[in-house]
């Protein structure tokens, strides 16, 4: 018997979900903070256009304040679901970041090819409580970055990877 999604040799046909991995999320805080940020920059831009649109006329306030509410719903959703759409999976060889709504996007990352890791954390992020790991290789296309992870969280993450990356580039 066969499960969803899988081939009759139980391989996973979904690209994005291999199969045995254990996907770790990002923190639901990261939610909070980006909704923040565009609230304020929903209301900022919103009078801005309001203010520009009231030397045309009342019919044009209207028009503006409700697309931009529109837009503002509309990306408020888009946020809580592009969030949650970041995970990461630490497997033997390697490390596997998946994200994205409309375009997914699955990065495999070998620890031996990684040169260093970044731990970053702007003002937000650390009054949220966040950082952000962000792995560099030698191809800059196949680096990777792994938002919204707890101080903690984030500092073991980049300890582990680079012992790994280290124990994998010890025999080149």
């Amino acid at each position: 018997m066969t499960t969803p999604g899988t081939d009759g040799l139980g391989a996973s046909q979904e690209p994005f979900g291999p199969p045995d991995t254990e996907w770790v999320r990002v923190s639901p805080r990261l939610v909070t903070l980006r909704r923040l940020v565009l609230v304020v920059v929903v209301v900022v831009a919103g009078a801005l256009l309001a203010g520009l649109a009231a030397t045309v006329g009342v019919w044009c306030v209207v028009l503006v304040v409700g697309l931009s509410l529109a837009a503002a719903v509309w990306a408020w959703l888009v946020v809580g679901r592009s969030v949650r759409s970041w995970g990461y999976a630490e497997r033997a060889e390697d490390l596997v970041v998946v994200r994205g709504i409309l375009y997914r996007q699955l990065v495999v990352v070998p620890y031996g090819r990684m040169q260093f890791v970044d731990v970053k954390a702007g003002p937000l992020d650390r009054r949220f409580g966040l950082a952000t790991v962000q792995l560099h290789t030698a191809a800059a296309a196949t680096d990777a970055n792994i938002p919204g992870l707890g101080p903690i969280e984030a500092a073991r993450l980049r300890d582990r990877l680079s012992a790994r990356g280290e124990a994998q580039s010890a025999g080149l």
